[in-house]
């Protein structure tokens, strides 16, 4: 395994990457800081992600981890005690995620982008809204949406608070994936709405829970500058293993030339496939900053297209 340590591309104030700090904080971890800027371009972070720009990105090496969902399937699998999917849940743990990455998350979005709205640099809601709301979006549009979405979200975080009745956890006596993919949002809305005290309050549980997920923290932190993190890059191999997959629906194989980008939009990744299975694909990428990387996404959520890599 290699010795290369754990960096984290990120910024304080996203709350997605708040997901992998409490994941880094449940496994008790240590890791490197690398904060990025909120907005494109990203200079320093591209030429380790062959274009991909929404944050966080995971750096082990000369491997480069995109999406939540691979960096946290990545540090379970590196480092598996304590495990995420304690309880009878398991792995079915991950479809927690797509209702609180999806619904969930649009509607929390919704408030807090509204709530925001009124201090929000331009450039940043020009970025921002259609990035979560699609190239048609408009501010009008969403604002007339807010207390539905409002609504939406309470009856959801009533859900959450029930569950917690007499558990210290989702899912349990242990913390786990559960945990961090609900308490993202639990974050996200109490530092941005400003009257999300007390919203939060009706929910007496849940509260209960938020702090104790608060408590475990993000592991050991320490800052590195994004020029460091390019260094460890270029210095490094790329250790995935080439593996193929006989039974891909795609008819994909090792050594294809493939685009890949997120379903719900963004700038193509172009690569020569290296890796791939039934949740995970990667592409090997080359350029001169960095030299040759591995860069990893998850099958769910992404498009994959052939005979345009570079």
């Amino acid at each position: 395994m290699s010795n290369n340590p754990i960096i984290l591309h990120h910024y304080p104030q996203s709350p997605v990457s708040e997901k992998v700090r409490v994941v880094l904080g449940l496994k008790a971890l240590s890791w490197k800081s690398v904060q990025i800027p909120r907005l494109p371009p990203k200079p320093n972070l591209m030429p380790l992600t062959g274009g991909y720009r929404l944050t966080p990105v995971m750096q082990i090496g000369a491997d480069i981890y995109c999406d939540t969902k691979c960096i946290i399937a990545e540090l379970e699998r590196r480092f598996p005690d304590p495990t995420l999917f304690a309880g009878a849940a398991g792995a079915m743990t991950w479809g927690l995620g797509q209702w609180t990455d999806g619904p969930l998350f649009q509607d929390v979005v919704c408030v807090c982008l509204v709530e925001m709205s009124p201090d929000m640099p331009p450039e940043f809601l020009a970025d921002r809204g259609p990035l979560y709301f699609g190239p048609d979006f408009s501010l009008a549009d969403i604002k007339a949406k807010y207390h539905e979405c409002l609504a939406n979200v309470r009856s959801q975080f009533g859900w959450l608070d029930e569950t917690l009745k007499g558990r210290d956890y989702l899912l349990g006596d242990a913390p786990g994936l559960a945990d961090a993919l609900a308490y993202y949002l639990v974050w996200f809305l109490r530092d941005r709405m400003a009257e999300g005290d007390q919203f939060l309050h009706q929910f007496r549980h849940l509260e209960d829970w938020e702090q104790r997920i608060k408590a475990i923290g993000h592991g050991q932190q320490a800052d590195m500058s994004d020029l460091d993190a390019l260094d460890i890059a270029r210095n490094a191999s790329p250790q995935t293993p080439e593996q193929g997959d006989s039974g891909d629906p795609q008819g994909l194989n090792i050594g294809d030339r493939v685009t890949i980008e997120p379903v719900s939009g963004g700038p193509q990744v172009k690569g020569i496939l290296h890796f791939l299975s039934a949740n995970e694909i990667a592409v090997t990428y080359e350029n001169q900053q960095v030299g040759q990387i591995c860069i990893h996404f998850p099958r769910l959520g992404y498009r994959v297209g052939q005979g345009s890599g570079d």
